[in-house]
């Protein structure tokens, strides 16, 4: 995938270094010579991705670090940080700035384009979640649903016992982690089990570490499962492949410890992050499609969903029907008891509605008193069944208002069936309605089915 990257050092050569490795990558580059400058034109020119140098004059990258992820505006906003110093503490420093990720010069290019690449596809989840009102008022604040403590469950597929026990002791302390050399069996942990990141080696003894990696991606349990993988230097060839199969990170052997717990902390602080997002983004979803009061669903979904039930049913030559249901005099429960009472009313309306339809059968609210069933592969005579059985549901016992007192309530209702010829979604409804008002021109409390 493409994206804007911001690339900021003082240093000309490393500058246009990084600038033609990433336009080679068909990224699109902007450059900044000093922090201030950074922070000017971020201001005015979004970017997906920051390669930060750390060693500038004036303004270092730690501090142009903390002033990003301390902004609102660009607190989502991934940084990595490129330096020369290797020491653990400069590492754990850009870290403890809110740096997402660290390359060491020289950089790689294998290492440079699979971080690039890694944080701009987070990002462009973020912006995509940004868009809904519901969850961008949060975002902006800076809720992401990561704690700052972040351990998680980890599975080690590695078969060289030393390699496993050195990881358990630079990871064992702050996550739990298990340990499998058989990749069948590591299977059967992530199907069985929820993890939060999984570390495979590609030079297991009797075993394809990457053919592990490809079922984890195929599996839809596993599918966003962040995966690290370990390989020996001079292997770039099984690495790529590692990483066209859709690995997030990797480390080359021997392994530095402390950048082995940083990269485990940052791929474990993504996976919180996006299921954060993905959360969200069913939540929703789901309110979109929800009639608040109720708990139904809502006219917009009644209306797709019965265009996708009327395409249907002509495709398979399946009767199709409809129930449109209206509580009698409703403004008079309104004016005499409440709106409280009507409310009320109406919930338990929607309860009984869930209770005497079958399962294939979809309850909406359209608004107001009046509710729709839609009613896949039924009959006009069924629909007819079914419509009755729904007005006894609801005339059959009264309605509880409050603690103490309950109220008499009865219902229209109006059926209509799709017939052929150039019939469509909109007449359906629009026949129920009539057979609706029908219903209650002739003294309400009883259904009436559409004569057309």
């Amino acid at each position: 995938m493409t994206a804007r990257v911001l690339v900021v050092d003082d240093v000309l050569a490393n500058l246009k270094l990084l600038e033609a490795r990433l336009t080679a990558e068909y990224f699109q580059v902007l450059t900044a010579r000093s922090g201030e400058d950074a922070l000017a034109l971020l201001r005015s020119s979004p970017v997906d991705v920051v390669l930060l140098d750390v060693m500038m004059p004036g303004m270092d990258g730690f501090e142009v670090c903390r002033r990003l992820k301390g902004a609102s505006a660009t607190a989502q906003l991934p940084i990595i940080m490129v330096t020369a110093l290797d020491q653990a503490t400069d590492k754990v420093r850009g870290l403890e700035a809110g740096a997402d990720d660290f390359l060491t010069k020289p950089v790689e290019d294998i290492a440079l384009i699979t971080r690039v690449k890694n944080l701009a596809r987070l990002k462009a989840l973020s912006d995509e979640m940004l868009l809904r009102p519901a969850t961008s008022a949060d975002l902006l604040r800076g809720s992401t649903g990561v704690t700052a403590n972040v351990a998680g469950r980890i599975l080690l597929v590695e078969d060289r016992a030393r390699v496993a026990q050195k990881m358990l002791s630079c990871l064992a302390p702050r996550n739990t982690i298990d340990v499998e050399v058989d990749l069948q069996s590591a299977l059967l942990r992530l199907s069985d089990a929820p993890y939060d990141l999984l570390i495979v080696s590609l030079d297991l003894a009797n075993a394809d570490g990457l053919r592990l990696c490809g079922q984890v991606r195929s599996l839809e349990r596993t599918r966003h499962l962040p995966m690290i993988v370990l390989v020996e230097a001079g292997e770039e060839a099984r690495l790529l492949r590692a990483l066209d199969m859709g690995v997030n990170d990797y480390l080359t052997r021997p392994i530095d410890r402390s950048e082995l717990a940083a990269r485990v902390r940052t791929q474990i602080k993504r996976k919180r992050h996006c299921d954060y997002l993905r959360d969200r983004l069913e939540e929703s979803v789901e309110l979109a499609a929800t009639d608040a009061l109720t708990g139904l669903n809502n006219r917009r979904y009644m209306e797709a969903h019965l265009e996708v039930l009327e395409a249907a049913a002509r495709r398979g030559g399946q009767p199709l029907s409809l129930i449109v249901v209206d509580v009698d005099n409703f403004k008079t429960i309104n004016d005499t008891y409440g709106h409280a009472a009507g409310d009320s009313v109406l919930r338990e309306l929607a309860a009984r509605l869930r209770r005497h339809t079958r399962g294939i059968d979809t309850a909406c609210r359209l608004g107001g008193e009046e509710f729709v069933i839609l009613l896949p592969t039924t009959s006009p005579g069924d629909a007819c069944q079914i419509g009755e059985h729904v007005r006894q549901a609801v005339a059959g016992e009264p309605f509880a208002i409050n603690r103490d007192q309950k109220i008499a309530v009865t219902a229209s209702i109006g059926i209509a069936s799709l017939e052929g010829g150039h019939d469509s979604a909109q007449a359906l409804v629009a026949r129920a309605d009539k057979a609706l008002y029908d219903a209650k021109r002739a003294g309400r409390n009883r259904v009436v089915a559409d004569a057309a």
